[in-house]
């Protein structure tokens, strides 16, 4: 079995997802357009390039905006240090 470099092999042996896990129908649980379909390495820079006001337009009315601007940054970075070939410009003095 081939794992892409953005997906954790936890996904590819849950049980859940081998076995009941479907496709979403609903759309208010659909993954909003600023994460659908992007690699862990894209948003991880595309977050980082995100002022405050990109992050309220983006995750407006999203439990994600309780994790924060500073504290999805120092996941950003985090993920893009676990990238073969990182740079370490992404790293934040104050962490």
């Amino acid at each position: 079995m081939v794992i892409p470099r953005n997906r954790h092999i936890s996904q590819e042996v849950c049980p859940w997802n081998l076995s009941f896990a479907k496709p979403v129908r609903e759309p208010a649980f659909a993954a909003r357009a600023v994460l659908a379909g992007r690699s862990a390495q894209e948003l991880a820079t595309d977050i980082l390039a995100m002022d405050a006001e990109a992050y309220q337009e983006a995750f407006r009315g999203s439990a994600m905006k309780r994790a924060k601007l500073a504290g999805l940054q120092r996941n950003a970075r985090v993920v893009l240090e676990a990238q073969p070939g990182h740079r370490r410009e992404f790293r934040n003095s104050s962490d």
